[in-house]
């Protein structure tokens, strides 16, 4: 015969208190003057017990459903190739566990019009989200953002005052791309991690024109090629690249997920890797220190990406913060095999 389930009134009278209290204290409720003493008597009996307050129940009394929504703006076909993810789920897990939070995570196509995500908030299914891979397109989100929404980007928008937490992506490609002008290459091409609607794309972009330009070299855009989060993309991208003539010497591939097709469309044709052409990415995923040859890279705090944007999206959800936060994570140039710095 099945045990039966504990209720919040056996808590209660173990513990000798009202089953209002026994939610107060489980649910965290602010503002109530219960007593250090009585909040001890009642958590020893609910540990006792193994009693576990109903999610339904707890959203009532607390008006928070004490789960994030973690929202990328990719195709599900896109997000389980992209290598870099793993890393920043597990800081947004681990920052929203550590405040007795859970995620939902929505992948959501670039092109779906249905307000998906903005449904979550809506529909109270979560209490504020994450939005990673911000679009320029994307006009939904400045109008949750103006109606009081707790919204928070992996990534910025030009010109708004969304909260944000992202990587230095214009200084992180012009180190790249100006470590390749320093091994003497003249001939840089460019695979974009993403369309340019994606504003990490675009300041990806944008930090490779700036190196060029410091550099005195005349940006050709036959030299770049859209990469769209797979290496598929990238080993399309890098086949045309090996067609162009004069044929490139180097190439900046704006991220690692589309390195790694480079890499393949690279050997596949014959050439030598950095001998005949240099590879820089960007990430760092663990994968890129094993690949052949091991990757030269743009080093991101993944984990510290998805831990700060945790803490930060949960902070505005209990309106702890006056001045939504807005952070610039630093990149860190990983010196591998693939850019030929080590024949040098």
């Amino acid at each position: 015969m099945a045990q039966r389930r504990p209720t919040s009134k056996d808590v209660a009278e173990l513990a000798g208190v009202s089953r209002t209290t026994v939610s107060f204290v489980l649910n965290n409720v602010p503002g109530m003057r219960i007593s250090q003493r009585t909040r001890q008597r009642v958590q020893k009996a609910a540990l006792r017990l193994n009693y576990h307050p109903d999610a339904t129940a707890r959203r009532m009394v607390s008006g928070r459903t004490h789960v994030i929504g973690f929202v990328l703006r990719q195709s599900a076909d896109q997000t389980f190739a992209d290598f870099f993810l793993p890393q920043v789920l597990n800081g947004l897990f681990r920052g929203a566990a550590a405040q007795d939070y859970h995620v939902l995570f929505e992948p959501v196509a670039p092109d779906d019009k249905t307000g998906a995500y903005a449904a979550l908030l809506h529909e109270r299914h979560v209490d504020g989200i994450v939005l990673s891979g911000p679009r320029t397109d994307d006009l939904e989100l400045e109008r949750m953002y103006a109606e009081g929404a707790p919204v928070l980007l992996m990534g910025q928008l030009p010109q708004s005052r969304i909260p944000f937490v992202d990587v230095d992506n214009v200084g992180g490609a012009e180190l790249a791309t100006r470590h390749l002008l320093n091994l003497g290459h003249r001939r840089v091409a460019l695979i974009t991690n993403a369309p340019l609607a994606y504003t990490g794309s675009a300041d990806r972009m944008k930090g490779y024109r700036r190196a060029l330009a410091k550099a005195a070299i005349r940006f050709d855009p036959a030299l770049v090629r859209y990469g769209n989060f797979t290496p598929q993309s990238g080993y399309v991208a890098m086949q045309a690249l090996l067609e162009v003539r004069p044929r490139p010497t180097a190439v900046f591939a704006a991220s690692d997920t589309v390195a790694f097709g480079a890499l393949h469309a690279i050997r596949e044709c014959g050439f030598r890797i950095p001998q005949e052409m240099a590879v820089v990415g960007f990430d760092d995923v663990p994968l890129a220190e094993f690949v052949d040859p091991p990757l030269t890279t743009l080093r991101l705090p993944a984990f510290q990406i998805g831990e700060n944007a945790a803490n930060a999206l949960i902070g505005l959800i209990a309106k702890e913060r006056a001045n939504h936060p807005q952070m610039l994570l630093k990149t860190e140039l990983i010196i591998r095999e693939s850019c030929g710095a080590h024949l040098r």
